[in-house]
């Protein structure tokens, strides 16, 4: 889960990308980076840490041009070095390339050994150089040529933005797991992000998704866009995760809105939780607040903020060690304890994966003087390993895939415990199509 932006003729490209990573800083923390094109050559700075750490007035002077894309990172491959850090860049008989991605390549190590025997030498340890090393490669003598042929030898999913002296192409994988939309803004330029709250920043209109399997070409100079759809056998499966957790809640994701759906699954949640009586619902913010305030519509439970979050702190899912996470829950939310007093409570949070930090909420909720702690998420047991771009590589973090339901509502210290069926999460999202539910049904449908 990484954020991707680019932008295509319009003037201070990469200030606008830069808008466009800050609003979806909730994708990555871990490093940022954009890659400018100025007069065919292309600019680059990254670095770890934030959006407003690296961007500096200094480092904006770097980025002229009307053309620019840009990353933000959280780490599903390579590690936190800042070698890992995206925008990639290189020269190559073509000339030179930058490449962003978003997703997770599950056949990396087979295709980089083969490189790697071939004599091609790596400078990171991310997928994404894998693409970069392929497209170098190929004795096609178009560069979209090149492009289709790499990601045709590439497994996983993948949202790519690829900027050339001239052009910038967008593209999805077959079956669009990892969101990518496109914009124009208001000086006619084109804006492509992996959100479309990117776009509400930056007074973008939202012109349409990205298909899966599908290459948008953008060219400097001239305002139509070309598309080619690459792959022909489509089967769409956008994350259910982007609607639970991913994304911000003002986005829309396939033509959907994030905060409407969140809604709709605690509604789903106060009809399946109809039997617990409780003073009042509470969300673990943010995420959790709509699903919340769905519950509470539904139910006529009141809705109480009765947990403060501390927004200097950040999202503990996509911290890279369980150290840092465990600290960062009680540094990140405190309950107060004049709301909670002697009082039952539905307590409405996204998910459930590793189960430590429900354990922290509910021991702080508890020290707060809460006497019941109701816990109700707004999705369904975690039980797989998701290999196309979220942090949780093995079934032994996974607390559902080692517990039943009873022993993880022991193990938090939650008086009751309620997960949303697949059924009722797939209800709510809507029925007419498939999704990416690994997480969920370990259907991994994607094949090396």
């Amino acid at each position: 889960m990484c954020a991707i932006v680019g932008v295509i003729n319009s003037a201070n490209a990469a200030k606008t990308a830069v808008y466009g990573l800050f609003s979806m800083q909730h994708r990555g923390q871990e490093a940022s980076g954009v890659s400018a094109n100025h007069n065919h050559h292309i600019n680059t700075v990254k670095g770890q840490g934030l959006v407003t750490k690296i961007f500096t007035p200094q480092a904006l002077e770097i980025l002229k041009g009307n053309s620019a894309i840009g990353h933000n990172r959280y780490s599903t491959a390579g590690n936190e070095s800042i070698h890992d850090a995206q925008p990639i860049s290189a020269k190559y008989a073509l000339g030179e390339i930058s490449i962003v991605h978003n997703g997770n390549l599950i056949n990396k190590d087979s295709v980089r050994s083969e490189l790697i025997a071939e004599g091609a030498i790596f400078q990171s340890n991310m997928d994404t150089e894998n693409i970069l090393h392929l497209i170098a490669r190929s004795k096609e003598k178009k560069l979209q040529n090149r492009i289709i042929e790499a990601v045709k030898k590439c497994a996983g999913a993948y949202s790519l933005l690829i900027l050339s002296r001239s052009k910038m192409f967008a593209l999805r994988d077959p079956h669009g797991v990892r969101p990518l939309s496109i914009g124009r803004l208001n000086d006619g330029g084109y804006i492509v992000a992996s959100e479309t709250c990117a776009f509400d920043l930056v007074g973008a209109e939202f012109i349409r998704d990205v298909k899966p399997g599908e290459m948008v070409i953008f060219e400097e100079g001239k305002d139509e866009i070309k598309s080619l759809q690459i792959f022909e056998e489509v089967d769409p499966r956008i994350c259910a995760f982007e609607y639970i957790y991913f994304a911000r809640p003002d986005s829309t994701v396939e033509g959907k809105n994030v905060y409407n759906i969140r809604k709709k699954l605690g509604a789903v949640l106060a009809e399946k939780c109809k039997n617990i009586k409780a003073d009042f619902v509470v969300p673990v913010p943010d995420s959790g607040v709509p699903a919340a305030l769905g519950y509470s519509g539904a139910s006529e439970v009141p809705f109480e903020l009765a947990i403060v979050r501390n927004h200097y702190v950040g999202r503990t899912f996509i911290e890279p060690t369980q150290e840092m996470r465990n600290l960062k829950v009680k540094l990140k939310l405190n309950p107060m304890s004049e709301v909670l007093k002697d009082k039952s409570i539905v307590v409405i949070d996204d998910s459930i994966v590793r189960g430590t930090t429900s354990k922290k909420i509910v021991e702080l909720l508890r020290h707060a003087g809460a006497r019941e702690i109701h816990m109700c998420i707004a999705s369904p047991e975690i039980k797989h390993p998701d290999r196309y771009g979220i942090d949780t590589p093995s079934y032994a973090e996974l607390i559902s895939a080692n517990k039943s339901t009873e022993e993880v509502r022991e193990y938090i210290g939650a008086d009751s415990l309620t997960f949303l069926s697949i059924n009722e999460l797939v209800g709510a999202l809507g029925d007419e199509r498939k999704y990416s539910l690994i997480s969920f049904d370990g259907d991994y449908f994607i094949k090396e």
